[in-house]
């Protein structure tokens, strides 16, 4: 006679797996309202005159995994985001924002998903990118 607990053992090896293992999706299916951490590639465009910030610019943002909680920060601020696609976010320059020429660092965040503590890595902040005014 074969005893139980032998034959629970898969099953219990499959669970701890499942919970302690990091990583989300496939590997973890408890991880299902993860969010993935923002990929910023480019600025378009990455250089503007400060004439332009001070009408209030519309800045285009690409990448990937942009979800609709993802918001653009400039120097710190954060600004009213559009999400056109998971590739692509814009966002407004608001006037006070620079108020000289010269740099601003550009990122984009996303808050994390309500993933708890099941292992799971969720939001995040893109690296950044850096938008000249001359």
């Amino acid at each position: 006679m074969k005893p139980i607990c032998a034959s629970w053992l898969p099953l219990g090896v499959l669970l701890s797996a499942l919970v302690l293992l990091p990583g989300c999706g496939a590997i973890n299916p408890l991880c299902s309202s993860a969010r993935p951490a923002p990929v910023l590639a480019s600025l378009a465009p990455s250089s503007i005159t400060f004439a332009q910030v001070q009408t209030g610019f519309l800045l285009t943002l690409n990448g990937s995994h942009f979800v609709s909680a993802s918001v653009v920060v400039i120097n710190g601020t954060t600004l009213s985001t559009t999400i056109t696609s998971a590739q692509q976010v814009q966002a407004t320059i608001p006037i006070n924002l620079i108020t000289v020429p010269g740099t601003a660092s550009v990122t984009v965040k996303t808050p994390s998903g309500t993933s708890g503590d099941l292992g799971c890595t969720s939001g995040g902040t893109s690296h950044a990118l850096t938008l000249t005014i001359t």
